[in-house]
């Protein structure tokens, strides 16, 4: 299918749904066809001048189509499954919201599904599509910054308590995704533990902390927040050359890298302090969800797993369910589900 245009449907018109359809306008690769939701008026509404694609609530009538080959689900997450399996059956790409499903066995499903019918599943993993994170990838799997050592990342905001989901499920999806796109392929999740709390009394956990230990020896630790009324957003990966901090809120210098750390010795384990330089790289600016669809475009036309594909996804998953597992034991250490890599 190499270049050849995707033509493709986006299925939800509600938050992230018209997200997806002004960048799968504006990407080259894809051809929007439909927008589709049960609302077929706030469809309309969403589509506004783009009179030339249609707006249905008829989900079987957009996959019974030749013409779309694939479809960006932007549902709510209990109904990935249903709206993500029915695609792959009718032999759709799909690319879909995160969290992939509402559980692993679930997601399990997906790509299993996608796997056997040598289609494409991708994972909407916006953050990971940044400039931001792009360069981070290449930093951490290039070795410029030495083995991983650690990782800290807060998330807090005042934010929207969500009725069917903790913290967790709510933010944390957007950290873990992160480690999975800029970790080296040998370093992993090997097991969780988490805590929380519900100061508020909304029934699930408004403010929880996250510590992943990794294959490394090296641990990873994320902090969600429903509840502060400062919004921070910021990520430290500390390697053993050099330490980097995304400052996500700062766009004139949303990374900086320092070449400053600890260094023992190895005879006598004397332990020196290096202090050297910082570097804020250059980063340009661009939408961040154009370069999802640009992605998937070319992982279709190419014939080739996207960065986030279903198995990252499923990864994600397996980590979430260690924690709320540990978040219901007290914060012990859960071991998280292996994920194999794909087969080529």
């Amino acid at each position: 299918m190499e270049n050849q245009v995707v033509g493709i449907a986006v299925v939800g018109a509600g938050y992230w749904g018209p997200n997806l359809v002004r960048n799968a306008q504006a990407t080259p690769g894809l051809h929007l066809k439909y927008l589709c939701d049960l609302d077929v008026d706030r469809a309309e509404r969403v589509l506004g001048e783009y009179s030339t694609v249609r707006a249905t609530p008829s989900l079987d009538d957009v996959l019974a189509d030749p013409e779309v080959q694939a479809v960006a689900i932007a549902t709510p997450a209990a109904t990935h499954l249903t709206v993500a399996m029915a695609a792959l059956e009718a032999g759709k790409h799909v690319l879909v919201e995160k969290p992939l499903a509402a559980n692993f066995t679930d997601g399990r499903k997906l790509v299993d599904a996608a796997d056997s019918r040598g289609l494409t599943l991708m994972l909407d993993h916006t953050f990971c599509y940044t400039p931001a994170v792009q360069h981070l990838r290449s930093l951490v799997r290039g070795g410029e910054i030495g083995e991983v050592q650690f990782i800290d990342s807060v998330r807090i905001n005042l934010g929207l308590v969500q009725p069917d989901v903790d913290v967790l499920w709510d933010l944390a999806p957007h950290d873990l995704s992160i480690f999975e796109a800029i970790l080296p392929d040998h370093v992993v999740p090997v097991e969780v533990a988490a805590h929380g709390s519900d100061p508020i009394g909304a029934g699930q956990a408004c403010v929880a902390h996250l510590t992943v230990r990794l294959s490394n020896d090296a641990i990873s630790h994320v902090h969600v927040n429903w509840l502060s009324p400062t919004k921070i957003r910021t990520m430290v990966i500390g390697g053993s050359a050099r330490t980097v901090v995304w400052d996500d809120l700062n766009p004139s210098q949303r990374l900086s890298v320092y070449d400053r750390g600890v260094d023992l010795g190895r005879e006598q384990k004397i332990i020196s302090y290096r202090s050297g330089d910082m570097v804020a790289p250059a980063l340009p600016e661009r939408e961040a969800l154009r370069g999802v669809m640009a992605e998937f475009a070319a992982s279709i036309t190419e014939g080739r797993p996207p960065l986030t594909d279903g198995r990252a996804g499923l990864r994600v998953l397996a980590v979430l369910e260690a924690a709320s597992e540990s978040l219901a034991n007290g914060g012990a250490f859960v071991p998280v589900q292996r994920v194999e890599s794909r087969v080529s």
